[in-house]
């Protein structure tokens, strides 16, 4: 079984991790990855409430720190890209 790779950027003598879903700054390993809160808590709602995104676009919306926000079905799709596990 293979785990995402952790992407990390060096910083004076540490390295940060950043969120496997969005590149923004890593909190930990949620949910089998690195990610942020923001994302960690996203997927945890959108499993725990089994809701079921639309987008409205084609799917291939960009999932970025910036723009994670605009699409939740790309955002949601990106977590399960990621191998994001709800357990």
């Amino acid at each position: 079984m293979s785990s995402s790779p952790i992407h990390t950027v060096p910083t004076n003598r540490r390295h940060i991790s950043l969120c496997s879903v969005c590149g923004d700054k890593a909190s930990g390993k949620h949910y089998g990855v690195m990610s942020c809160d923001g994302c960690r808590g996203f997927f945890k709602r959108s499993v725990r409430r089994k809701i079921e995104y639309k987008c409205k676009g084609d799917s291939i919306c960009q999932v970025d720190v910036n723009r994670r926000n605009q699409c939740q079905a790309c955002r949601f799709q990106r977590c399960l890209a990621v191998k994001m596990k709800p357990n």
